[in-house]
């Protein structure tokens, strides 16, 4: 009896032995574990760190670094440059109504009756400046009041020694009722001064664009 107890225990620490062998001989035989890094790149998950006992666990992800090519990055247009200071203007772009400024707009219109000859200012928001003429026109009153005030003028000229009372009055008169009406229809200064230096009535006249007190 006393044998076979003595057998048992050592069969049982040779089995021990053995398995205690076999458990180290697989231990120092095993691949080495990779780094966090090498993980990474192999696509595994990155070991999370040990927070420290007295700071508080974050609930933020963290973050694992990505590595792209060239190629990868040109596909998707990703452009990199250097940091720098400069002013950055942007371009908007956007449909609108353009309109004429109303302040520079005039419409023109003569005081007396008759038949525009030639136009100058032919086109549609044409600019014109103060001074230049806009058209010719011709009027059978105007020519007939240019008449009259150049008979006027000569009959004062002739009447003018007259000894009858009354009679350079009369005419001075008419001269200047004959020229007032060339004025209030808006006649400019220089064709009176033409019509009273050449003694001939112009059957054309210009409208001018001076005389209806429009600037640049």
């Amino acid at each position: 009896m006393r044998t076979y107890r003595y057998g048992f225990i050592l069969a049982l620490v040779g089995n021990i032995v053995l398995v205690g062998t076999l458990v180290g001989f697989w231990w120092h035989s095993r691949p080495p574990k990779p780094a966090a890094n090498e993980q990474t790149k192999q696509g595994g998950v990155a070991p999370l760190a040990t927070s420290n006992p007295s700071t508080p666990a974050s609930s933020e992800t963290p973050l694992v670094p990505v590595q792209l090519s060239p190629q990868k990055l040109q596909s998707i247009g990703v452009k990199t440059s250097e940091v720098g200071h400069k002013i950055i203007a942007d371009e908007i772009r956007a449909t609108g109504n353009v309109a004429v400024d109303e302040t520079r707009l005039a419409y023109v219109q003569t005081r007396f009756s008759g038949y525009i000859q030639k136009v100058f200012a032919d086109a549609t928001y044409q600019y014109v400046r103060k001074g230049e003429p806009l058209f010719t026109i011709y009027s059978p009153d105007l020519v007939a009041t240019e008449r009259e005030y150049l008979v006027a003028k000569r009959n004062q000229q002739e009447v003018a020694q007259s000894t009858v009372s009354g009679v350079a009055a009369s005419a001075a008169s008419l001269l200047d009722a004959a020229g007032e009406r060339l004025k209030q229809w808006g006649v400019p200064a220089h064709e009176i001064e033409r019509l009273e230096s050449t003694g001939q009535v112009q059957e054309e006249i210009e409208g001018l664009f001076v005389r209806f007190g429009l600037h640049h």
